[in-house]
């Protein structure tokens, strides 16, 4: 295992070449914070490849940078299907893209990148993971969403308040896929409900 501060930097490498892909829909926002949670994740589930995990979370969203912002979130972001739309599709295989592209810039080796590129692919559209590194990203992914920062962000996305929000959340967080996201899941969105004064407004 590499000291934490050798390991750190070998990350920042990648999120200074991934910088420019993420200014779209937020990931500037998104993807630290996701990041965050992924660490907290791989805390708990020390069998995880922790290099695989950490470079699929920082770069599963950078595809977004290849779309209109209007067709996110017109397309991306509402109906029915939306985890089906074309630009969510999109987004993956552009995310895949620029991943491996990163990736070897910053002289990661084929099969980690070919690793890290199987979860960035699918990890919106794909119905069921495919193994524990799979989950934790998804679950990295969506964690995010229950914090403040979350609420206020996406809240606007799908066009409703905070309030209705955490009510749509209070339904989505069943879904994650790692006992420690559901627990995670809980606990943060009542300190959300509770920051934003929820049971008043």
């Amino acid at each position: 295992m590499l000291d934490k501060s050798i390991e750190q930097s070998r990350y920042d490498t990648v999120w200074r070449a991934a910088e420019p892909y993420m200014r779209a829909r937020k990931n500037d926002v998104h993807i630290p914070l996701s990041f965050a949670w992924a660490q907290r994740l791989l805390a708990e589930y020390s069998e995880a490849d922790h290099d695989i995990c950490s470079l699929a979370i920082l770069l599963h969203d950078i595809g977004w940078y290849s779309i209109d912002m209007e067709d996110i979130i017109e397309k991306g972001f509402s109906g029915p299907n939306m985890l089906q739309s074309d630009v969510r599709y999109l987004h993956e295989a552009e995310g895949v893209r620029l991943a491996t592209e990163v990736l070897r810039d910053t002289g990661w080796d084929e099969a980690l990148i070919a690793d890290v590129c199987e979860i960035i692919d699918g990890h919106d559209t794909r119905t069921e993971p495919r193994h524990l590194n799979d989950r934790i990203v998804r679950d990295a992914d969506k964690l995010w969403r229950f914090s403040v920062t979350g609420v206020s962000v996406a809240c606007d996305w799908f066009k409703t308040t905070p309030h209705g929000y955490a009510d749509r959340l209070e339904e989505q967080k069943t879904q994650l896929e790692t006992d420690a996201g559901i627990r995670m899941a809980t606990e943060t969105l009542a300190e959300t409900r509770k920051a934003l004064m929820l049971h008043v407004i």
